[in-house]
């Protein structure tokens, strides 16, 4: 019974050795399994985010565009109202659809951002089939959109966690068309 006695330290250092290497493995293999978790969320935000930003600048060009005849100082390539708005239904079908993910994965700053970005880009819809307000002003608009976008990069940018520093081209845009 002493040497039991006497082995006993070694034992007990052995299972809380064993003890000890179960839970590192463990949570080791935990934060991984999260890290993993999160590289895919990542994903599947940045994948809704891009997808939301490229169905959204679609309706806003093709807006543009449709309404390029009737705005002499336009750059925009005028389109066939008809073709036009066939394309903007199509447009808006895909947007619909991006906004639904980004609703889903998005963080709350995002989806606020994205919320203001498109009903600003909805103004230039309106516009563009005809039925906008009687007050509409094509240039605050456009100006409204693009400051709706900055801040929706802004936020899908912080929300995956992208460096980089500002991106924002509200103000280039405004810069380049009072000094041309």
């Amino acid at each position: 019974m002493t040497a039991l006695l006497n082995q006993l330290p070694a034992l007990m250092g052995v299972i809380v050795g064993v003890l000890g290497t179960l839970l590192t493995a463990r949570l080791n293999d935990r934060a991984q399994w999260e890290r993993a978790l999160s590289v895919r969320w990542d994903e599947r935000r940045l994948d809704a985010y891009s997808e939301f930003g490229r169905a959204l600048k679609e309706v806003h060009l093709l807006a543009h565009r449709i309404t390029a005849a009737s705005r002499p100082s336009s750059r925009a390539h005028p389109i066939d109202r008809n073709t036009g708005l066939e394309l903007i239904a199509q447009a808006d079908a895909q947007r619909t659809k991006a906004w639904e993910r980004v609703l889903l994965l998005g963080d709350a700053d995002t989806v606020a951002a994205a919320r203001e970005w498109r009903w600003a880009v909805l103004q230039l819809e309106r516009a563009a089939r005809g039925i906008a307000s009687d007050d509409f002003d094509w240039v605050a608009a456009v100006r409204r959109a693009d400051e709706g976008r900055d801040r929706f990069y802004t936020a899908a940018r912080a929300s995956l966690t992208v460096g980089g520093g500002d991106v924002a081209q509200a103000r280039w845009l405004i810069d380049r068309l009072t000094n041309s």
